[in-house]
């Protein structure tokens, strides 16, 4: 057995250290809320990235984030796989789910699973519902009936098996109609209610649920199993008379993180986590770092 001197056991005590940090990845990772890796909806981002794609990503890498959750802004989905991909390795970025509109996505789930697969993607969500009878109602998701919303959770269990098929999940994304009840019955409550578990999963924008007059705790605790990613955003007070309020940087906002995350973390069921902010008063690059950091000191 070799003899170990002093400086010998200093350097590979050193060389131990080095290892570790690169095994693990760098200490904020660690260090986020429910630790996971630090993500991002590209929604944030919508004006940069038609303008500067690669550039847009290399800073969104270089303030900290490293998983990214692909939404189809500027063309984003008519990119080459390979030129995406290349991006996203430059930037050290990592894809691992992606929004759809129902709207987009059924007429060629088919080609839409098979280009999320080829990014590499997890999951693919359905960001926005369809109607029953698509001549009915307004834009968006005004007037939506609970009709509407069971029509959504056939189709959802009809994704998710086809999404299962391609080697993917399949999950929806709420904002705020979803919690205006109806006869007593919330659509939200409804989807968890009619969608397959097995085939559908839940990621919860704490965000919208709260400005919707839900309670994301509430949730997390009653359908541990059934949510498995968040998006953290925030809000400004309502003013004005406003329906729906002003982004907010993390923590200075109405949203109180703690209770969530503490439950979160409790339920261990959390797989992702992406930070998004639809709207900046400031640079994005200083808000969007704003948010990482009270993600990466989170003080809970």
């Amino acid at each position: 057995m070799a003899m170990w001197t002093r400086r010998g056991f200093v350097q590979a005590g050193i060389a131990g250290l080095v290892c570790a940090r690169e095994t693990l990845g760098p200490a904020w990772a660690r260090a986020t809320p429910l630790g996971l890796p630090l993500g991002l909806q590209l929604y944030s981002v919508r004006e940069q990235l038609p303008g500067d794609f690669d550039g847009t990503l290399k800073k969104l890498g270089q303030i900290g984030y490293q998983e990214v959750e692909g939404a189809d802004v500027g063309g984003l989905y008519k990119k080459p796989v390979a030129e995406v991909t290349q991006a996203l390795s430059e930037a050290g970025l990592k894809w691992v789910s992606a929004h759809y509109s129902w709207g987009a996505l059924a007429p060629d789930m088919t080609r839409a699973f098979a280009y999320q697969k080829e990014l590499g993607a997890e999951y693919v969500i359905c960001a926005s519902p369809g109607r029953k009878d698509a001549s009915a109602g307004g834009g968006g998701m005004h007037g939506l009936t609970m009709d509407d919303w069971r029509y959504n959770a056939d189709n959802f269990n009809k994704a998710g098996e086809a999404a299962k098929a391609a080697g993917l999940k399949f999950g929806y994304h709420n904002h705020v109609a979803e919690f205006a009840a109806e006869a007593g019955v919330v659509p939200y409550d409804e989807l968890l209610r009619l969608t397959d578990p097995s085939l559908v999963t839940f990621e919860m924008d704490c965000g919208w649920v709260s400005v919707g007059g839900g309670d994301p705790v509430a949730y997390l605790k009653k359908y541990p199993t059934r949510i498995s990613m968040l998006h953290v955003k925030d809000f400004q007070p309502r003013k004005n008379g406003q329906e729906r309020p002003d982004a907010a940087d993390l923590g200075k906002g109405t949203v109180d993180f703690r209770p969530i995350f503490a439950v979160a973390k409790a339920g261990g069921n959390i797989k992702h986590m992406f930070v998004e902010q639809e709207g900046f008063t400031e640079p994005w690059t200083v808000a969007l770092k704003t948010d990482a950091d009270y993600m990466k000191q989170f003080p809970g």
